[in-house]
């Protein structure tokens, strides 16, 4: 099995293309990771995802610890074997959801206690145990644990919050299993203060991860703002790691922040959009149930060679969409990420050959010009 590395193939501007290497094979970067939250993308097959281009997804240590527990999809051989999929895998932390989603939280310095959202039942999620279940789970990148500050936040609260986190980044490094293939990244926190960045950055590089997130961004502060804070922080990471920007998110804040040094995302967003009728395309979004396209024989994007525009019309989404069938979030689904890996393949290839600034101000143009309707 190969070490867990970052290969840095080529640069234009601040933009990096590269590999990372884990022990369940590379991942072409920048890169897109669908989240499966609970062991499962939702409304794809592991198979469908893969046949997006999808070289990694992710799972989420809070839910994956309720049910069915850490524990049982270990006795299953790991979360690749479990739910079939046999490429990378990334967890996230469960610091956020336990912020998010749990009831009657209480935290401390040593971590967590809180109520599952699904019954009640009491839990305590701390670095080490965090560490623990992701180990269990088998992921491929296990994420340090952390708390999202909230936004907005005053500059005292912001930089407590970092501090414990960065206290738990410590903790979380030291619990880490070292494994052949098997990284652990530390998440930068700070809100939108520069200086509460650059000592978070500092206080991670000193403790020494596999990679680095940029966390407690795409939380409501606005494009402008995240892109202000990314051209503060990334330039102060480390050039020989891979980076990851935390739940980003729409098409156009993965360009921009492309540009500004970053190689991983994840996000909700093509796959929650898909089910409500929402679809991506080089001309901007689509929303399928609008009456405009209940006669339009054309496809959702032209450009795209998914199942969904391949083989259907737009006419035939929209009935599907407006009778809730359960194919309609499907195909829909399935375009939305088919479109994401797309983007990141047209990317990776406008890095390799010196034309990212013409690619993103083409992207810019086509998606402002809008959908085109129907003759």
């Amino acid at each position: 099995m190969s070490a867990f590395g970052f290969r840095h193939l080529g640069s234009d501007g601040r933009a990096r293309l590269g590999e990372v290497s884990t022990a369940h094979g590379v991942i072409h970067t920048p890169a897109f990771m669908p989240v499966g939250t609970v062991g499962t993308v939702k409304a794809m097959t592991p198979e469908s995802v893969a046949s997006t281009g999808a070289e990694i997804i992710l799972g989420n240590t809070y839910h994956l610890m309720l049910r069915p527990t850490a524990e049982r999809v270990e006795r299953f051989g790991g979360l690749h074997r479990f739910m079939n999929w046999p490429g990378p895998i990334l967890t996230d932390s469960g610091g956020f959801q336990v912020m998010s989603l749990a009831k009657l939280r209480t935290m401390t310095e040593e971590g967590v206690t809180f109520q599952s959202h699904l019954d009640g039942s009491r839990h305590t999620l701390t670095p080490e145990r965090s560490m623990e279940i992701q180990r269990m789970l088998d992921s491929d990148i296990t994420m340090s644990f952390d708390e999202c500050t909230a936004f907005p936040a005053s500059e005292e609260v912001a930089a407590t919050s970092m501090r414990l986190s960065m206290r738990w980044a410590k903790r979380s490094r030291a619990a880490f299993s070292e494994r052949p293939g098997y990284g652990l990244f530390g998440i930068v926190q700070g809100s939108v203060y520069p200086e509460l960045r650059a000592e978070s950055v500092a206080a991670l590089t000193d403790i020494g991860f596999h990679g680095y997130a940029v966390g407690g961004l795409a939380v409501g502060e606005g494009q402008e703002e995240m892109f202000r804070i990314l051209d503060v922080t990334t330039p102060l990471l480390p050039e020989d790691r891979p980076r990851y920007l935390m739940g980003v998110g729409k098409p156009s804040d993965i360009v921009g922040s492309v540009m500004r040094g970053i190689d991983m995302f994840d996000c909700v967003m093509p796959t929650r959009s898909g089910r409500t009728g929402q679809a991506f395309t080089r001309r901007g979004p689509v929303n399928i149930r609008n009456a405009r396209h209940q006669e339009d024989p054309r496809p959702l994007d032209e450009a795209c060679g998914c199942p969904a525009c391949r083989s259907y019309s737009r006419a035939y989404l929209h009935h599907l969409a407006r009778a809730e069938e359960v194919l309609g979030l499907m195909l829909m689904t399935w375009h939305n990420l088919h479109y994401y890996q797309d983007l990141m393949r047209e990317l990776r290839a406008a890095i390799a050959e010196g034309r990212l600034s013409r690619y993103a101000a083409d992207f810019a143009a086509l998606q402002a010009e809008g959908d085109i309707a129907p003759l």
